[in-house]
C-alpha cells in the first residue's frame, strides 16, 4: 500500500487504536499492523510525533507505567474530547469513502471534448 495514502488519516487511526484502552507507542504500531493485516507498517519515527500532536491537542493523555520487564514506558489513553473527535472523524471518513467509492465504481465512459 502506498504510505502517502495514510497522510491526513494517521491521527484518526491512532485514536481508533487508543480507544480500546491504554497502549504504549510500540503496541500501537503493532495493533495498526494487525488491524490492517500487514498493509500498514509504520516506523517508530512516524507514530511518536503523532502521539505528541494528539496529546498536545488534548485528544489523548499519557502516563508512565512500569512494564513487566521493569522498564518504564509511556501509555496513552483517549480523553472525552478524543472520543468525540474520533466519532466525528469516522463520520467524515465514511462520507468521504462513500463518495470516492461511488465515483470510482460507476461505469467510466469517454466524454467528448
Amino acid at each position: 500500500m502506498n504510505p502517502e495514502m495514510l497522510k491526513g488519516h494517521l491521527d484518526a487511526v491512532v485514536l481508533s487504536v487508543v480507544e480500546g484502552g491504554a497502549h504504549y507507542g510500540y503496541a500501537i504500531i503493532k495493533e495498526i499492523g494487525q488491524r490492517s493485516q500487514g498493509a500498514l507498517t509504520l516506523p517508530e519515527g512516524t507514530i511518536y510525533p503523532a502521539l505528541h500532536r494528539l496529546e498536545k491537542a488534548g485528544l489523548i493523555v499519557s502516563e508512565w507505567e512500569q512494564a513487566p520487564t521493569g522498564r518504564k514506558r509511556r501509555t496513552y489513553t483517549l480523553t472525552d474530547l478524543g472520543r468525540r473527535t474520533l466519532t466525528e472523524r469516522c463520520d467524515q471518513w465514511n462520507s468521504f469513502a462513500n463518495v470516492i467509492t461511488a465515483l470510482l465504481t460507476k461505469p467510466r465512459t469517454a466524454t467528448a471534448l
